[in-house]
């Protein structure tokens, strides 16, 4: 019997090169959590340092498990690549300003085993995770993460002075023209790394422009790594405890919508326990979040973006992967030199990846039924009120801090309303009737 695709082992070349660009893709993403948590806190650069390359080591791990499984415990056994999540984000801070870092990863560490405990339940509720909300939360990922892909491309500070400068633009640009061009072109195991090889060209060009800076790579160490409980020993707080189990939350509904994405991509929609197992990782990661300074891991939706694209279903090389974020987890200097890659160079790639994802969305929504009922309603809905975060992000700034967590985030919003007002319309006393949007 022929093995499924997503079970193939590719020729070792081919793994390499392809678990190389699905890393490439997520890094600036997962790296950039370490960052601003750190800069947000005042930590000196060695210490941000080590958060970095504890990000890298847990979310390498998470990946490994998630590709590979172990047993009927852990792991979805789906090209998923996991990668440390923005919604923790305001939280880590407002409670380190507070409590102190003992007490980011003590909640931490208590929201991986509330995770833990009720993975399997949460995924029991997949049956409520139809293609209407799956599409709609996939579309608000999509748009969502557009605002940090643009982020990439023009620089942060729009006071710098070198913010949107045409020639980070134009760099971005041309790497995306390289992808079309090679999408376009190439055939066989060339289209399927023409992301990386648009990359590749991009950090070239980039030299000559003095946006590849190498001083990182001869400072970073050979070894580097925080030991256990680098910030003391952690501290348990009920509200921060509260806030972070929300934040689990939050994971859980990002992942399972990008796992049931996965799934359908690959020809292989995971069951309530693949779910189940898919979630307990997620957990574990912020249990080893909580004690190696790191943070909790969700599944990355550019990734996702990035196996619609390739048609590349095979786990192994997520597996692949996940041992080149352990490896640069553990040796800095491999760190520093993909650190290196300009943002301009990778934006330009992961804009497609993330607008990738938002027509992954689409395409769930095709396969609903809009007449009759009030799907067109819900989605309008979610959409409209969950990109308001991403448009305007300190529109609830002034809101309790724990309301901050769940609405701060489009991902979240979207999710609540997609999953809530399913239930209402199509579940609870469900009636058909003619949408109030559609059109006479």
């Amino acid at each position: 019997m022929a093995k499924h695709p997503v079970d193939e082992v590719l020729p070792a070349g081919r793994l390499a090169l392809l678990g190389l660009q699905h890393m490439s893709i997520m890094y600036a993403g997962s790296v950039a959590v370490p960052l601003i948590v750190g800069s947000a806190l005042k930590l000196d650069p060695a210490t941000i340092g080590l958060l970095v390359n504890a990000d890298l080591l847990v979310a390498g791990i998470a990946t490994l498990v998630q590709a590979v499984g172990i047993g009927k415990l852990l792991g979805i056994r789906l090209p998923v690549v996991a990668g440390a999540t923005f919604t923790v984000v305001n939280p880590m801070i407002l409670i380190a300003s507070q409590y102190g870092l003992p007490a980011v990863y003590g909640a931490m560490l208590a929201s991986g085993v509330f995770g833990l405990l009720i993975a399997k339940p949460f995924a029991k509720l997949i049956r409520f995770f139809p293609p209407l909300v799956t599409g709609t939360l996939l579309l608000v990922i999509g748009v969502s993460l557009l605002g940090p892909g643009a982020a990439m491309i023009a620089g942060h500070d729009p006071a710098s002075p070198d913010y949107a400068a045409p020639s980070h633009i134009g760099l971005a640009f041309g790497v995306l023209a390289l992808l079309v061009l090679f999408t376009r072109v190439l055939r066989g195991f060339a289209n399927q790394i023409g992301p990386l090889l648009a990359l590749a060209i991009g950090l070239v060009v980039a030299i000559p422009m003095g946006l590849v800076h190498w001083d990182g790579l001869g400072a970073a160490g050979w070894f580097g790594l925080a030991s256990p409980f680098h910030f003391g020993a952690p501290a348990f707080p009920v509200a921060a405890i509260l806030s972070m189990c929300v934040v689990m939350l939050v994971t859980f509904t990002e992942s399972t919508a990008d796992m049931i994405a996965v799934g359908e991509i690959t020809g292989r929609p995971p069951t309530d326990a693949d779910l189940a197992r898919g979630l307990a990782t997620d957990g574990v990661s912020a249990v080893l979040g909580g004690v190696m300074n790191s943070f909790p891991d969700t599944a990355f939706a550019q990734n996702v973006g990035l196996v619609r694209m390739t048609g590349v279903r095979s786990r192994w090389v997520v597996a692949v992967t996940g041992g080149i974020l352990v490896l640069m987890g553990l040796v800095p200097k491999i760190g520093a030199f993909i650190a290196a890659i300009p943002e301009p160079v990778i934006g330009g790639v992961a804009v497609v990846m993330f607008a990738m994802v938002a027509a992954v969305g689409a395409q769930n929504l095709r396969t609903v039924e809009f007449s009759g009922n009030h799907n067109t309603f819900i989605v309008a809905v979610a959409l409209g009120v969950g990109l308001l975060p991403a448009f305007a992000p300190d529109i609830f700034k002034h809101f309790p801090a724990w309301l901050q967590t769940i609405c701060g985030s489009s991902i979240t919003v979207a999710a609540v309303l997609a999953f809530a007002l399913n239930l209402l319309f199509n579940h609870l006393g469900r009636r058909a009737e003619p949408d109030l949007l559609e059109a006479p």
